[in-house]
């Protein structure tokens, strides 16, 4: 387990716009506002298509992350995460997870790691930025090469 205190600082709200990519809207936010990192309590959209973690395949090693991705159409999302800065590629790295609904399946819901998504009518979201410490991800080699959320420069 890791914890640090946090100095936050500004809290932002956020109102994506019908056909916007989420993660092209959510870094042209990061970028305007100078947020580097940050974490989002949460959010409510509704999304045109969705890409989120998932398989119908048997997994060989059920421990393992799955990299592969499910596409659904037509959902409603609740979702939240936390945004960390990427040095080596100088942008904001988000992740995010999100619980969605499909509409016209009597709401079906899925739940997983938000890959990729296409506004539909709304996205609205409370950005809330952290001035200290420094949040960045670490990839784990021992843990299938997952990035972690570190704190400090000297991943603490």
């Amino acid at each position: 387990m890791r914890s640090h205190e946090l100095t936050l600082g500004r809290s932002f709200a956020v109102v994506f716009d019908h056909g916007d990519d989420f993660f092209t809207a959510l870094a042209d936010f990061c970028r305007d506002n100078g947020v580097r990192q940050g974490y989002i309590p949460g959010f409510i959209a509704g999304f045109r298509q969705v890409q989120i973690v998932g398989t119908c395949d048997k997994l060989d090693d059920p421990n393992a992350p799955v990299w592969t991705k499910v596409h659904l159409t037509n959902v409603e999302a609740l979702g939240g995460g936390t945004l960390a800065y990427d040095e080596t590629n100088d942008r904001v790295a988000p992740h995010i997870h999100v619980a969605v609904g499909l509409k016209e399946h009597s709401a079906t819901g899925h739940t997983s790691h938000l890959l990729g998504a296409e506004v539909q009518f709304l996205t609205e979201m409370l950005v809330i930025e952290v001035a200290a410490p420094q949040m960045h991800r670490v990839r784990q080699p021992d843990l299938y090469d997952v990035p972690l959320l570190r704190f400090g420069p000297n991943s603490e």
